[in-house]
């Protein structure tokens, strides 16, 4: 398994607990970070994944929303929700990893830690976002 594989698994684990808790507080992070030290390879990732994602999951959770029909962000399962919310903070805000290597990378996740229907929801919200992307077009998705 790759370091950028363990880095997302990690940061999967810790945003699961604590969308499961509700607390998304640095002290939450340093408790996991303590109980499960990440490895040195896979840290920069997982640092840059987590912060990323509480620092910008209003919009991440927007755009998921405009994407998924009849699924509200609350009502999505909690490992669903957070593999949308990693796989669309890297398809905006880290350019050097293509789009369609994120998506992979969330339908594998999907797959390995949710429901037998996750991969399929995953896939879905994802490719439209990357369509979407891909055409250029303005006025659905926020600017990052």
């Amino acid at each position: 398994m790759g370091y950028r594989r363990r880095a997302r698994e990690q940061a999967l684990q810790l945003l699961f607990s604590m969308d499961l808790r509700g607390d998304y507080s640095g002290q939450m992070k340093n408790l996991f970070c303590h109980a499960f030290i990440p490895e040195d390879a896979t840290i920069t990732l997982f640092e840059t994944l987590v912060q990323g994602i509480l620092d910008h999951r209003e919009v991440l959770d927007r755009t998921i929303e405009q994407f998924s029909s009849n699924w509200r962000i609350p009502r999505m399962g909690r490992v669903d929700r957070n593999v949308l919310r990693m796989a669309v903070f890297e398809m905006f805000y880290l350019p050097d990893i293509p789009d369609k290597v994120s998506i992979n990378e969330a339908i594998d996740l999907a797959k390995k830690y949710g429901t037998r229907d996750s991969g399929g929801f995953v896939n879905g919200i994802l490719d439209s976002i990357r369509k979407h992307r891909e055409t250029g077009r303005e006025g659905i998705l926020e600017n990052p």
